[in-house]
């Protein structure tokens, strides 16, 4: 098992922090939702024989193309599996590959600081996730600009506060004022110290990756987090076919640790894959088993999470479009397919093309959404703030789409008829022509039978005229504002809050301010 690789023994034993430490970390009694469990079918969009079909073509790609590994370790542990290597390109045999595959649990508990915000992850299971790595902010004032620190934080504290959210995610905005080299620290001390959710690691580098396990270390015990899954990071194949080396060294580093990672191509379907949602699947397919099976080769059994990130382009201008019918249909295919290998699987929620948060937005994100929830998706990531395909993050957009995973979190849940006997009396006591605004049956049930938002109005014109005819995205942003003045942070123990502060320092005193 591969140590982090950084000082951390200097301030391990000022720490009262490890599990035996967990009761101070709860904080304050913020609302928060557990685990999603759909109660609502799965929708297959095309019948057993297409799956099989995308699957069977899968693998002659990577038996007969081959994909490639841009790595020597990996290279090495594919030849002493028995795959057919030839310099970086690897051609792997299907019953190689799906031995491997086999090897990944269905489902598992992705561990939170607070052990009441844990969650389950694969199986009938869904989490909500927000957005990640936008270079630019749409901040509370309406303007688009670089994001910060601040920023950062900000989200991090509505994650927190956003009961339907089940993650603090990491990146969601980039701190673009700190130097790269030194931003990951500061990035995964803010998601550990505004909210007690679980949260994401970072893969731009191994030394980056080590940081984070080392942080989580502090937080959480050592030797919690060399099994114990408390975080997921997600590694991107570069389409077509590729594994890289960064992402490589990543994939090692959380793998060794136990800790899931989202093996997820990133395509753009007409440019980085055939101009095929069909073709376009079976290529996505191939790249996510050949990185989930590669996981298998450095920790077998280790949970992971089997991704895509799917988007058309548009081929007048070349730019990812959002919420597209081809992305969704698309996703129907890979839960189809995610199904048959029984793997848990990732897909993106609320992510538009949008530059604001507007009609577009909306029905971009409505599209895949659905998408997400019938498909039966695990890990719905991208689910608050996303706008301009990724390069900005909504103060506004935020704190809506959060509003609405509400309204899916009920809709997944299935109708209850726990009550029916009970609404039915209510009719025989109400009678022809009288109203059950009075009966016991509403007042016991007036506050949780229906989906009642507060961002979104509802009321006759004239009330809204008169309130100031504010739209949706100028709520949007007040309802973010008055979560950010109600935020009460989840406190951290003070020996572990210390401890993490000592890691970045001393990991700031070794950096470089910029990247050679």
């Amino acid at each position: 098992m591969n140590a982090p690789a950084v000082e951390v023994s200097e301030h391990t034993n000022r720490r009262s922090g490890g599990r035996l430490g967990r009761k101070a970390l709860r904080g304050a009694p913020i609302a928060s939702f557990p685990t999603l469990v759909r109660q609502i079918p799965v929708y297959q969009m095309v019948p057993d024989e297409a799956v099989e079909l995308i699957h069977q073509e899968s693998l002659s790609i990577l038996e007969e193309v081959g994909c490639e590994f841009r790595d020597d370790e990996a290279i090495a542990l594919w030849k002493a599996a028995g795959a057919d290597v030839s310099e970086t390109r690897v051609r792997i045999d299907r019953a190689l590959l799906m031995e491997l595959i086999s090897k990944v649990p269905s489902e598992f508990t992705l561990n939170a600081r607070n052990p009441e915000r844990s969650v389950r992850v694969g199986d009938n299971n869904s989490i909500f996730v927000p957005m990640y790595g936008a270079p630019y902010v749409r901040d509370l004032d309406n303007n688009r600009r670089y994001g910060t620190l601040a920023d950062l934080n900000n989200f991090h504290k509505l994650a927190y506060m956003a009961p339907a959210l089940h993650s603090s995610s990491s990146i969601i905005c980039e701190p673009m004022e700190i130097p790269v080299p030194k931003r990951h620290l500061h990035i995964i001390h803010s998601a550990l110290k505004h909210s007690d959710k679980p949260f994401m690691g970072i893969v731009t580098s191994k030394d980056r990756a080590e940081d984070t396990m080392a942080m989580a270390g502090i937080v959480f015990g050592e030797d919690y987090v060399r099994d114990n899954p408390v975080l997921v990071a997600i590694t991107n194949c570069n389409s077509p076919l590729v594994w890289d080396a960064t992402m490589l060294d990543a994939m090692k580093v959380y793998a060794r640790h136990n800790q899931p990672l989202i093996l997820a191509p990133f395509a753009l379907c007409g440019a980085s894959t055939s101009a095929s949602a069909v073709g376009a699947v079976a290529q996505v397919n191939a790249e996510a088993l050949a990185g989930v099976a590669f996981t298998q080769l450095l920790r077998p059994g280790s949970p992971q999470i089997y991704g895509q990130f799917m988007v058309t382009v548009d081929m007048k201008t070349g730019a990812p479009m959002g919420g597209t019918p081809e992305a969704a249909q698309m996703m129907y295919l890979m839960g189809a397919l995610a199904r048959k290998y029984r793997l848990p699987w990732r897909t993106s929620g609320f992510h538009v093309g949008s530059k604001v948060n507007d009609a577009q937005a909306g029905y971009e994100a409505n599209m895949l959404m659905h998408a997400a929830i019938l498909a039966g998706a695990n890990y719905i990531w991208h689910s608050a703030g996303w706008l301009e395909a990724g390069l900005t993050c909504g103060y506004s957009k935020f704190a809506t789409d959060c509003e609405q995973l509400v309204g899916w979190y009920k809709y997944a849940g299935g109708l209850p008829f726990d009550d029916f006997k009970e609404a039915m009396a209510a009719i025989r006591e109400v009678g022809p022509q009288g109203h059950f605004l009075g009966t016991q049956h509403t007042l016991d049930h007036f506050e949780s039978a229906f989906f009642i938002p507060s961002i979104m109005d509802f009321n006759s014109f004239e009330q809204w005229k008169a309130e100031g005819a504010k739209d949706h995205d100028t709520r949007g942003r007040e309802k973010a504002r008055n979560m950010l003045a109600d935020y009460e942070e989840p406190k951290l123990d003070e020996g572990i809050a210390e401890g993490l502060k000592d890691l970045i320092a001393l990991r700031e005193e070794k950096l470089p301010d910029s990247v050679s």
